[in-house]
C-alpha cells in the first residue's frame, strides 16, 4: 500500500461523525487554539497553552467516541455531556490568557475563540437535549437530527 501521506478531511473517506456540524466546528476550532498557543510566551506555552490544547482537542474526541456508541444512547449522551464540559474548560484557559495578559499579542484571536466556543457550547446543548428527545439507538445512522 503506497503511503499518501497526511490528507485533509474533504480529501479521504467522509467518517459518519463528520457529518455532524458540532464536530466540524469543534475540529476546525481546536486547529485555531493549537495554532494560537503556539504563539504563546515559553513558559505559557507548557502552561495554560498545553492544558488549552488538550482540552479543545478533547471535545471533538469525545464527540467521536461518542458517535461511536451511539447504539448506547446513555453512553453516547456520556460522552456528548463530556464534550459539552470540555468546551466549556477550554473556553476558561482561554480566559485566563486573556485576563493574565499572556494572550496580548494574539487578544483579537483569542477574543473571537472565546465568542466562537460560546457559539459551541450552545450548539453541543442543543444537540444533546435533541440526542435526548429523539435519539433512537436502533437506528444507528439515527444523529439526532445530524445537528
Amino acid at each position: 500500500m503506497k503511503d499518501e501521506g497526511w490528507r485533509s478531511m474533504s480529501e479521504r473517506r467522509r467518517r459518519p461523525h463528520e457529518s455532524l456540524e458540532v464536530y466540524q466546528l469543534a475540529h476546525a476550532l481546536a486547529l485555531r487554539v493549537h495554532r494560537l498557543t503556539l504563539k504563546l510566551p515559553r513558559y505559557e506555552m507548557y502552561e495554560e497553552g498545553t492544558q488549552a490544547r488538550r482540552s479543545s482537542k478533547s471535545i471533538s474526541s469525545q464527540i467521536v467516541e461518542g458517535h461511536a456508541l451511539r447504539c448506547y444512547k446513555a453512553e453516547y449522551l456520556h460522552y456528548l455531556w463530556r464534550s459539552y464540559a470540555s468546551t466549556e474548560e477550554t473556553a476558561e484557559h482561554l480566559a485566563y490568557l486573556l485576563e493574565t495578559g499572556s494572550a496580548k499579542p494574539q487578544e483579537t484571536e483569542c477574543t473571537d475563540l472565546l465568542e466562537q466556543y460560546s457559539v459551541l457550547c450552545r450548539k453541543l446543548f442543543n444537540y444533546i437535549d435533541s440526542v435526548e428527545k429523539h435519539h433512537d439507538p436502533a437506528r444507528p445512522s439515527d444523529s439526532a437530527n445530524n445537528a
